[in-house]
């Protein structure tokens, strides 16, 4: 299978890894000092499962050097997503399926609006990965995926995909519905990166503090909110699930938090931002996730501030 991976930090360098060691042919659109790593060393992969080192691939700044291809794996920033839903246009043809491997629960609308609802597969990642340095990715745990269709028909179209990747030893899971999959990845995503992210605390800390355990909860009974305008009904247990998910993960630093470390965009739009315009469109108030999104609002400012001096 010819695969594309466009944006290849820790998720879509990971995955494109695992997937170019068993047999297929994997390009990696990439940019800046890691594009310029991944042409000089090859893309490698520390990880407590085996590491990997990609040096027979096209690394590429520019997706028309790489030409249509069967899958794209969409694996840029959210903020990033209408920019680059542009820029896959030239490998993309009238049989290859894209799969958004993102944070957030509005990136494969946006994909549809330029290749249509029946090519874009939703997909939610379960992994622990960062881009430590140009050309390498640290995998601490995890690396399953679940994805599914906008218009889903059949499960048919979507298993010798499954089959691809759990060959090249990638778990994952077709399902139905992967609205609410995305939904329940949120009701974490939401109140974990954020608190993180503002008080500098990890995930466990989180759950074991009373006060920032209460405001986690806080956030996702909004997030259930709004996942109901979307005729998405979260259930209340999943709550508690959700905090017991972060208490095995230990002492981690979610995503959001680490783009902040390395003084990074911050994908506060597509977490607190899409709660409250979401309810707020439903004429309903979000005062966490309100609260949440102008502090990050904030940072993200100083941020960019900082890296125009």
């Amino acid at each position: 299978m010819r695969i594309a991976v466009m944006g290849s930090g820790a998720v879509g360098g990971y995955f494109g890894a695992k997937l170019a060691d068993a047999g297929h042919a994997v390009a990696f659109v990439a940019r800046g000092r890691h594009l310029a790593a991944l042409r000089e060393r090859g893309l490698k992969i520390e990880s407590p499962s085996g590491d990997l080192l990609v040096r027979d691939a096209l690394f590429a700044a520019d997706p028309g050097r790489v030409g249509n291809v069967d899958l794209v794996l969409f694996c840029v920033k959210s903020y990033d997503s209408e920019a680059a839903a542009r820029a896959i246009a030239p490998m993309v043809s009238e049989n290859t399926n894209i799969l958004s491997l993102q944070n957030g629960v509005d990136n494969p609308e946006i994909l549809a609006r330029h290749y249509g609802r029946e090519r874009v597969l939703p997909g939610v990642v379960y992994l622990g990965a960062q881009l430590t340095a140009p050309g390498l990715v640290t995998h601490s745990t995890g690396g399953k995926i679940v994805f599914g269709r906008l218009n889903p028909v059949s499960d048919e179209p979507q298993k010798p995909l499954a089959e691809t990747f759990i060959a090249a030893g990638i778990p994952c899971e077709a399902s139905a519905e992967i609205g609410k999959v995305q939904w329940t990845k949120l009701l974490w995503n939401a109140p974990f990166c954020a608190i993180s992210c503002l008080t500098n605390s990890d995930t466990l800390e989180i759950v074991e503090s009373p006060s920032l355990r209460q405001l986690a909860l806080a956030c996702m009974s909004e997030v259930q909110a709004a996942a109901r305008t979307a005729q998405i009904e979260l259930p209340d247990e999943l709550r508690e699930s959700t905090l017991a998910f972060a208490r095995t993960l230990g002492h981690f630093k979610p995503s959001m938090r680490q783009d902040l470390e390395a003084r990074k965009r911050l994908e506060f739009e597509a977490f607190n931002g899409s709660v409250v315009r979401r309810l707020a469109a439903a004429r309903q108030n979000a005062p966490i996730n309100r609260t949440f999104y102008e502090m990050l609002q904030f940072l993200d400012e100083r941020i960019r501030k900082e890296r125009d001096r």
